[in-house]
């Protein structure tokens, strides 16, 4: 038999000498197990986080779109059919685009100043869209889906035509 390395056994001494801290210091062969703890503690949570953030950020620009287009729509309309027609159309058309679920998107139009008839000729035009952002992979089980939603919001000002309602 081979007598041992004296670096070895000089290595043995003095893991008995120091005591158990120190060969619990010892880490060698671990950095795989650490990285898949890691891996499953941290960066499951971090990416799921970055897809919900996309997922919200998606619906929030459709949102803000769709309250932009209809504003200008409605304030440059010959008059509140018109007016009415279009917002449904540009507000169904960047719900397509953007993903958002027509039924779901609340829409709500108010005139300054107040007590003027909405739209009306040199009015100003605040219109806001309202949604409700699911977030991805929760699942449509005892109104999940309903409680984990971000309402996501916009609002656009749009001053309407002085020749508005005159074809």
């Amino acid at each position: 038999m081979r007598p041992p390395r004296a670096s070895t056994e000089r290595q043995r001494q003095g893991l008995r000498l120091r005591g158990w801290r120190t060969a619990l210091a010892d880490d060698t062969g671990n950095a795989s197990l650490e990285f898949i703890v890691v891996g499953l503690i941290l960066l499951v949570p971090l990416a799921y986080l970055v897809i919900a953030l996309g997922s919200i950020q998606g619906h929030t620009l459709g949102v803000e779109a769709a309250a932009r287009h209809a504003a200008r729509a409605i304030s440059t309309a010959t008059d509140a059919t018109d007016a009415s027609q279009r917002a449904e159309r540009i507000i169904g058309a960047v719900a397509d685009e953007y993903g958002l679920s027509r039924d779901d998107v609340a829409v709500r139009w108010d005139c300054a100043p107040a007590g003027v008839e909405c739209p009306s000729a040199g009015a100003t035009l605040i219109l806001t869209v309202s949604f409700r952002a699911p977030l991805p992979l929760v699942p449509p089980v005892l109104g999940l889906e309903d409680t984990a939603a971000v309402p996501v919001e916009a609002t656009a000002v749009q001053k309407v035509s002085r020749v508005w309602g005159t074809p």
